[in-house]
């Protein structure tokens, strides 16, 4: 029996440092040594309240799935990785029998087991832990060259790549991004490595829309004005929409506009529950409205992206703007990670767990 260290969240900010029995390894999975682990919003989440919108916590819980380890054991069935080798971390456990599995849509499995999310019950343990158990075929292998961090990145960037392929977005478009943290960013970078886009990005925040542009990852910002008192009404929020959308049209980007009929837009990730949108009129301008959760099939190509040095991909370790050791720093972590900028006036973008 092997018992590890790990990060233990029993109640709203309530971390705690334990000893764990780890599960025996079965021939189809390998042990990996948990290096280098990005904090998500939703860990944040988790970590602050306990729950994540409406998934409650049932049972103590250890956050982290965006991590890269090195493999120190392998079952009896698996020939794709050795003891030694440096994996990123596909953490999402499919049941990879239903329709939607066998369609390739396994990100939208019913069953799936999501390490650090509480969906499933008994919960899947997260990754901020000395040591994990997985199943070899979604660990995948790096290649020399990316760091450890940036096989954590890997997870991210797997998001803004699958928004991507459900975009099909033709070559030179014009993208359009709400939101420049991590996620928002790496799917700015990934629109002009794939579909060489012109991006615009928009934000409450000035510092992180000029971070944007100044290193690479849009051409243009927007600073989205917050409104005082805020809109609360459905006629307020659209009317403050509309004020936004033209703030936006103002934005020459190239030869045309940020905005237009026939385009598309991205929901990516968890937003509010309930959102109001002018239906109609997108309707009636043809605006097709996608959604976006997860990844499918999207971390070979993430990890040959990493690897390919391509000209038009930003330095994607300048995302990583804060670093902790350890697990006792764990909680500093997240407090630093709830935060718009540290002590020394940086922004905070991606805070990383090196162990």
């Amino acid at each position: 029996m092997t018992t590890v260290r790990a990060s233990v969240l029993h109640g709203a900010r309530d971390l705690r440092v334990q000893d764990r029995i780890l599960t025996p390894l079965d021939p189809n999975e390998v042990q990996v040594a948990v290096k280098a682990t990005g904090l998500c919003g939703s860990d944040l989440h988790y970590f602050n309240h306990y729950r994540n919108g409406d998934i409650l916590v049932c049972e103590p819980l250890t956050l982290g799935h965006e991590s890269a380890g090195i493999v120190t054991a392998v079952g009896g069935n698996v020939s794709s990785l050795r003891i030694g080798d440096r994996v990123a971390l596909e953490v999402g456990q499919p049941c990879e029998r239903c329709e939607l599995c066998l369609g390739g849509r396994y990100n939208i499995c019913r069953d799936m087991k999501f390490r650090s999310s509480a969906k499933a019950v008994p919960h899947a343990q997260g990754t901020l832990q000395e040591l994990i158990v997985h199943p070899a075929r979604w660990c995948h292998k790096l290649p020399d060259g990316v760091s450890m961090e940036l096989g954590a990145l890997a997870e991210p960037l797997a998001v803004a790549l699958h928004a991507s392929d459900r975009a099909k977005l033709p070559e030179g478009a014009t993208v359009l991004v709400f939101g420049a943290g991590a996620v928002g960013l790496l799917c700015a970078a990934v629109s002009k490595v794939v579909s060489k886009a012109t991006v615009v990005i928009a934000d409450i925040q000035a510092d992180r829309v000029r971070f944007a542009v100044e290193n690479g990852f849009a051409d243009a910002a927007v600073v989205v004005p917050l409104k005082n008192p805020r809109p609360e009404t459905i006629t307020e929020k659209l009317e403050f929409a509309k004020e936004v959308a033209e703030l936006i049209k103002t934005t020459k980007v190239g030869d045309g506009l940020a905005t237009g009929p026939g385009g598309k837009i991205m929901i990516i990730g968890m937003g509010n529950p309930i959102q109001t949108l002018p239906i109609s009129a997108a309707s009636l301008r043809e605006v097709d409205l996608v959604g976006v959760f997860r990844y499918a099939d999207a971390y070979p190509r993430v990890i040959q992206l990493l690897a390919s040095r391509d000209p038009l991909l930003p330095d994607l370790t300048k995302l990583i703007t804060q670093r902790y050791s350890g697990m006792g720093n764990i909680p500093k972590a997240f407090d630093m990670a709830a935060r718009v900028k540290d002590d020394e006036g940086n922004l905070v973008l991606k805070v990383m767990v090196d162990m």
